[in-house]
């Protein structure tokens, strides 16, 4: 399990621009690594279309947003694609990152146990280190708070 004050994991991972996400080559900025259980879907939707409007803001925080699922890059791209997200999603589904970080968790769906992403966003200082976790997020109010948060670190 990670604690705020670790050492955020690092973890390398091709981005849905194309491009190659490496954690610690962002020393020098914070970042916003938020997992969600599925493209597409109302409450995952919600939440990245809230990043999506206030990423001016988290930009002038000099923060920069991740996405990881184990949704597939095809998925990513047409839900970038239909929403306009300006910020890159990571596609895990070999769970390597999404397990790292202890969020691959036991849910309770209808009544029936399954194994999922446990929605969860972290915040990562300039010196790569873990200073906010919110498990079990519920999406309305969650980015300004995450805003919020940021400004006071």
């Amino acid at each position: 399990m990670i604690s705020a004050g670790d050492i955020a994991p690092d973890f390398s991972a091709q981005g849905s621009r194309g491009e190659e996400i490496i954690l610690s080559a962002l020393k020098g900025k914070k970042v916003v690594l938020y997992f969600y259980p599925k493209d597409m879907t109302s409450g995952c939707t919600t939440e990245a279309c809230d990043f999506r409007d206030h990423h001016s803001e988290f930009m002038a925080a000099d923060t920069v947003i991740i996405g990881v699922s184990k949704d597939t890059m095809g998925s990513h791209h047409k839900f970038i694609e239909k929403y306009q997200l300006p910020f890159a999603l990571i596609s895990d589904p070999e769970l390597e990152i999404i397990q790292t970080y202890g969020v691959w968790k036991e849910k309770n769906m209808y009544g029936k146990k399954t194994m999922g992403i446990e929605r969860t966003t972290i915040i990562i200082d300039e010196q790569g280190i873990i200073r906010k976790i919110y498990p079990k997020v519920k999406v309305k109010g969650h980015v300004e708070q995450v805003l919020r948060d940021l400004n006071n670190l």
